[in-house]
């Protein structure tokens, strides 16, 4: 396969024949496309490279270490063949930065890797979409486990919005690399885009269309965050919004201010056990999975998160069909709608467009505060 560059265009089909020239995708094709947590429906995606590939093509969900599809789920996605990533199933693949890099087995034995995702805000690799489908979403479980360990997670230059610099994104850059992945298609949906070709350059060019920031005079006492149905489902989901706002550059908050995330969250706090055992073993403002041992499981870096936001602000939940699981943790929870109250934000899309305190410096990207 030789790429010509940088393919753009408003589907899939024009991003592609962009990067390729009108060439063809050959031989055994792994494609990693994103489980239901993201919103992207990854059929267009795979429409138009099955009409550009002369060899076999497995589409292979990418779940992380986030629960298997539901029946429904796997039903949407029948016709394609699509199969489960299995973290326990991994082949090994090189060391980058110190991690144990390793891969799905079928997504090693694959001639040709494409990742398919959806460019948005990321809590650590900064924009979500390229190598990220595939060192992530198809790694092994130790893989996962290592890269996000509390030391990584929580290392300078780690944060939302963020590539230049960032040594998770580098990491995961390079995992992916070694995993085979050679090719990105990657929506933008707030710039109505999408983008193929090299995994790094997709980001890049989806970073620079994204443009998440937007500009705030002063600091203000509270926030909605709503949450669209992607993520809507646990509070290991749901909660990326109100980490996003309070972790980002230069959020627009006073010190407490109150942050309320909105989303249904029939799911509870998640089927991820690392996450719910590190809230139930501790209680807000979870200070203890800061400064003890690291925790451990499944999306047990959710969790730090949580502790690194309520050490300057308060978190509450709305909206949610039950508040007993999530009382239980010591937060607070309604099945009422989050408050509107004058002079807070409320933030619509917390994962494309977030507020900073401003004005933008001549680069567009927002100057970084000390977490402290």
């Amino acid at each position: 396969m030789r790429l010509i560059g940088l393919g753009r265009g408003p589907t899939p089909e024009a991003a592609l024949d962009a990067a390729l020239g009108g060439g063809a995708l050959r031989g055994r094709i792994a494609v990693a496309v994103p489980d239901p947590t993201r919103p992207l429906d990854p059929g267009p995606a795979l429409e138009a490279l099955a009409a550009r590939a002369e060899g076999s093509m497995l589409p292979v969900v990418g779940l992380g270490l986030h629960r298997r599809r539901t029946p429904a789920e796997v039903e949407a996605l029948t016709r394609w063949g699509a199969i489960d990533h299995d973290p326990d199933d991994a082949v090994p693949t090189a060391i980058v930065d110190g991690i144990p890099g390793s891969v799905f087995r079928p997504v090693a034995e694959a001639d040709l890797v494409v990742g398919v995702g959806v460019i948005e805000l990321h809590q650590y690799a900064g924009v979500s979409g390229g190598h990220k489908a595939v060192a992530v979403g198809c790694g092994g479980r130790a893989t996962i486990a290592a890269l996000h360990h509390r030391d990584r997670v929580l290392a300078p230059g780690v944060e939302v919005g963020r590539l230049d610099g960032n040594p998770f994104r580098a990491a995961i850059d390079g995992l992916g690399a070694a995993a085979g992945c050679r090719l990105a298609l990657c929506a933008v949906p707030q710039a109505g885009l999408w983008l193929a070709g090299d995994p790094v350059e997709v980001v890049a060019a989806g970073a620079a269309a994204l443009n998440p920031w937007t500009s705030v005079p002063s600091p203000v006492g509270g926030a909605v965050l709503r949450v669209p149905a992607s993520k809507g489902q646990s509070l290991y989901q749901a909660s990326r919004a109100a980490t996003y706002l309070a972790l980002s550059p230069r959020p627009p908050l006073l010190p407490s201010a109150l942050l309320v995330v909105e989303a249904p969250m029939p799911e509870g706090l998640g089927a991820e056990a690392g996450f719910v055992a590190a809230l139930r073993g501790a209680r807000p403002p979870w200070t203890s999975l800061l400064r003890g041992p690291p925790p451990e499981g499944a999306g047990a870096q959710r969790a730090v998160m949580l502790a690194l936001l309520a050490q300057r602000y308060r978190l509450a939940v709305a909206g949610v069909l039950d508040p007993a699981p999530f009382v239980a943790v010591g937060i607070d929870a309604t099945r009422a709608p989050a408050p509107r109250v004058p002079g807070w934000l409320d933030i619509g899309a917390p994962f494309h467009e977030l507020p900073q305190l401003m004005p933008l410096p001549a680069n567009g990207s927002p100057r970084a505060a000390p977490r402290g």
